[in-house]
């Protein structure tokens, strides 16, 4: 099974690029994020006559995640538990031959201090809460999804400069680091544990794509026994280059 996330920064204006990325990449889970639209804005006829399935938690012009998927979803839920009073369109999730597979939209969490960050950090531990349970259910689980977080100095292409950034600080880190404690398996590190520019997010400004100034911000976390079924993971940075792209690349890994 081939699992991607990617966050497409808005479906509708990047609906060809997702149409060529399903044919060309095939996978059989495409966690979307940033679909930024209502459940019934979603190109849901074009994705399907691509052979897949359409599960979306949407939001108007804001936030909104999806799940596409070339065998028919089951047990789909929307909404991180925990987070039930939150109006914001971030989680969803929904189980494939056993495997249970969230898409994520982690709040950005800048500036910081602030309410923004104060939000990221209650959003970090109701997610935490979710890997607690999923952990004791002994469910395989995939959480999938743009986590807004560099693990560590070598995801950022000028640490020094992040210091400060929610993506970066110290408390954002801790709690990421909590899930990889409770025994989380980052499927791209696992297999390319010293790859130096491996980065997922290039802003738009200042000719980031140009010069290599990216982030690794996009991650699947694998539970233990998902883990030991990681066969290949990748980055398509290619799609980056395309015209009129999102600011983020497809994130991928393979499980047998």
């Amino acid at each position: 099974m081939k699992i991607a996330t990617w966050n497409v920064n808005s479906v509708k204006v990047r609906l060809n690029h997702l149409l060529d990325y399903l044919k060309e990449a095939e996978p059989d889970v495409l966690l979307l994020q940033e679909i930024k639209c209502q459940d019934d804005g979603f190109p849901r006829l074009e994705v399907q006559a691509a052979g897949y399935h359409v599960e979306t938690h949407g939001q108007k012009s804001y936030n909104g995640v999806a799940i596409l998927s070339k065998k028919t979803p089951g047990n789909v839920t929307r909404g991180l538990p925990g987070m039930e009073a939150d109006p914001q369109a971030r989680y969803m999730e929904a189980t494939f031959d056993g495997i249970r597979i969230a898409t994520i939209y982690l709040p950005n969490g800048n500036p910081a201090p602030g309410e923004k960050f104060d939000y990221k950090l209650t959003w970090m531990r109701a997610l935490l809460g979710r890997v607690d349970a999923l952990l004791d259910a002994e469910t395989p689980f995939v959480l999938g999804g743009d986590y807004n977080l560099c693990p560590t100095s070598a995801d950022v292409f000028d640490p020094a400069g992040f210091a400060g950034d929610a993506l970066c600080l110290p408390q954002s880190r801790a709690l990421y680091r909590e899930m990889i404690w409770r025994g989380l398996t980052d499927s791209f590190r696992a297999l390319n544990p010293d790859l130096p520019e491996a980065y997922s997010y290039f802003d738009y400004q200042a000719g980031a794509w140009e010069k290599g100034h990216g982030l690794r911000i996009d991650h699947l976390l694998l539970s233990p026994q998902t883990a030991d079924r990681l066969l290949d993971s990748g980055i398509d940075k290619q799609m980056r280059a395309r015209e009129k792209p999102s600011d983020h690349v497809p994130v991928w890994c393979t499980i047998s």
